[in-house]
């Protein structure tokens, strides 16, 4: 098997992460819900897991880490923290469903910025254009179907110079890219657990600039007599019992990361998408590609459609992506929401001798 799906989820884990998650199901119990040794385990797990996330992502105070499901998870309690119905809400044009299918429930005016695929400069000028007078904006640090790095430092400073709260989607980002929560004075900063930072799926986090309002409410562990979701981050966060055999392999993940170091694992993905970008020279394969890129790579194919050609290539055991990625935003910027396109997606785990096969059979499908 080659898998090239890894923008989807991360695979294959490190070792340590496996590990790490059998550990926790022999040996760690609940949080908060008692003082013996399996409970404290988990307690001692999940508050290593908050310190090493703070240190990578530069949160000033480890409390302001909360766990969640997913990536989604954690930008619903973002957005609906900030945004209410009738607010307008400056969006780029790469945005997956996780941020425009929350925006749409709630009733906001959507302003989108920034729709112009590998272009920076066009992407700031229309985020500046659009800002004054928003109730918050939203950006995806990269573009889960075009890898491309969108300027988030930059729009990151026109937010705070125009006074619009800003969410960070770093879904195709964390674990590659620098994530910087007080550096960029974002408001929240969400992030999936199971794909750059290697966890298991269900694990995710949510970065937390400001305080955040309750999504689910329940038991938290503490303050049990109110009945309200206890005042203080983390807890003001986190209903119910936390997934701690996924936090303990996310935790594995994120040292991972952190011995790896993120300008490695972006050079050795980049270099995956140079590689196999020169692989199909020629190949008559319209490749989407430009500045500012990461390690995916989405094209189209002239003789067959894109589902068709990744059921032919899931065939010969290539794993790849095709449709439009949950992004029809994405889609529209780009030109391709009619066709969708296939999608390949690089690791560390990835290696040449894989990308020049993988390249073999895609150029023998799409001849």
């Amino acid at each position: 098997m080659i898998y090239l799906d890894n923008a989807a989820t991360s695979l294959p884990k490190p070792l340590a992460v496996e590990r790490a998650v059998l550990e926790a199901m022999r040996s760690m119990a609940s949080v908060g819900r008692g003082s013996h040794a399996p409970a404290m385990r988990a307690a001692e797990t999940v508050l290593d897991c908050r310190e090493a996330a703070a240190e990578l992502f530069h949160v000033p105070d480890p409390e302001r880490v909360v766990f969640t499901m997913n990536a989604t998870h954690a930008l619903n309690i973002a957005i609906r923290s900030l945004v209410h119905p009738g607010d307008r809400v400056v969006v780029s044009g790469f945005e997956h469903n996780a941020v425009t299918r929350p925006l749409h429930a709630l009733g906001a005016e959507i302003s989108v910025a920034g729709r112009s695929l590998f272009d920076r400069k066009t992407v700031l000028r229309e985020f500046a254009s659009a800002l004054s007078g928003a109730r918050a904006a939203v950006c995806t640090q990269v573009s889960n179907v075009f890898g491309f790095a969108l300027p988030i430092k930059e729009i990151a400073e026109l937010c705070k110079q125009y006074r619009v709260p800003l969410i960070v989607d770093a879904s195709q980002a964390a674990g590659m890219l620098p994530v910087d929560l007080a550096g960029w004075g974002a408001a929240f900063v969400a992030m999936p657990g199971h794909k750059g930072l290697f966890g298991p799926q269900g694990t995710g986090l949510l970065l937390c600039g400001q305080e955040g309002e309750p999504l689910l409410y329940g038991g938290s562990g503490s303050n049990s007599r109110m009945q309200t979701m206890p005042p203080d981050l983390p807890d003001r966060l986190e209903a119910g019992t936390h997934n701690v055999c996924g936090i303990a392999g996310l935790l594995a993940g994120i040292h991972f990361v952190q011995e790896k170091g993120i300008d490695a694992i972006l050079r050795h993905e980049r270099d995956c998408l140079s590689f196999f970008v020169q692989e199909l020279e020629g190949s008559g394969l319209e490749l989407f590609t430009g500045a500012d890129q990461t390690g995916v790579l989405s094209l189209r194919c002239p003789t067959m459609d894109g589902e068709t050609l990744a059921q032919r290539l899931a065939e010969r055991g290539v794993c790849v992506r095709s449709g439009l990625h949950c992004a029809p935003l994405a889609h529209e910027s780009a030109g391709t929401l009619e066709t969708g396109t296939v999608r390949f997606s690089f690791s560390p785990f990835v290696d040449e001798k894989q990308l020049r096969e993988a390249a073999r059979i895609l150029r023998d499908l799409s001849a």
